[in-house]
């Protein structure tokens, strides 16, 4: 049975710099850095009769995010740019002042894209599919995650086996250093039973 952990990253540059993020590799900030290491020493407490493997974006600040956490927990880090953030084509790292000149309109749909060269909602997908398929086959039981917003948003509807067409009527979305558990009982029904959980930065 699986037990998964997912965590979104700390706070990084792109949160106080009024700039996107997306595929731009900013780091974390030193508030960012102090909430992974409680992150990692509260969760190190919780789960420490267990042991884990773990995965992460190799963005710089799910990276930096992963490698704090895994430090508590005497493990190393696979990164994967599969677990990277939506692609925000010619946006990624600009301003949001920019992004507003240059956004294509409105998402309506998951095969929209906000700006030239970007993923949708969809390609976003099929990316985490990928990971999504390939864990749930291996014979790792406990693991943990750690990527972006939308990614991990995409990553917890497959996991309560959402369509993917359930992505134009609904969305899951969280915050800067949420934990959330998932697990599946004896009878492989899956379970989320915390998602984006702040507490841990605390």
């Amino acid at each position: 049975m699986k037990n998964i952990i997912t965590i979104q990253h700390t706070q990084s540059v792109q949160h106080t710099n009024r700039m996107l993020g997306g595929w731009a590799d900013w780091d974390l900030t030193e508030v960012g850095i102090e909430q992974a290491k409680r992150i990692g020493e509260n969760l190190s407490q919780e789960i420490k009769d267990k042991k884990y493997i773990i995965y992460s974006s190799d963005l710089l600040r799910a990276k930096h995010t992963a490698e704090i956490v895994a430090g508590f927990l005497g493990i190393n880090p696979i990164l994967t740019a599969v677990l990277r953030e939506i692609n925000l084509g010619e946006a990624n790292g600009k301003s949001k002042e920019w992004a507003r000149e240059n956004d294509l309109g409105q998402i309506k749909t998951i095969d929209d894209k906000q700006y030239n060269g970007a993923e949708s909602r969809r390609e976003l997908w099929n990316r985490v599919l990928e990971f999504h398929s390939e864990i749930m086959a291996n014979t790792e039981e406990n693991i943990i995650i750690v990527s972006h917003g939308i990614t991990l948003g995409i990553f917890h509807a497959m996991w309560l086996c959402f369509d993917i067409e359930m992505l134009n009527k609904c969305s899951m979305q969280g915050g800067s250093g949420g934990v959330s558990f998932m697990n599946e009982d004896s009878d492989k029904k899956r379970i989320i039973s915390r998602l984006g959980d702040r507490s841990y930065v605390r």
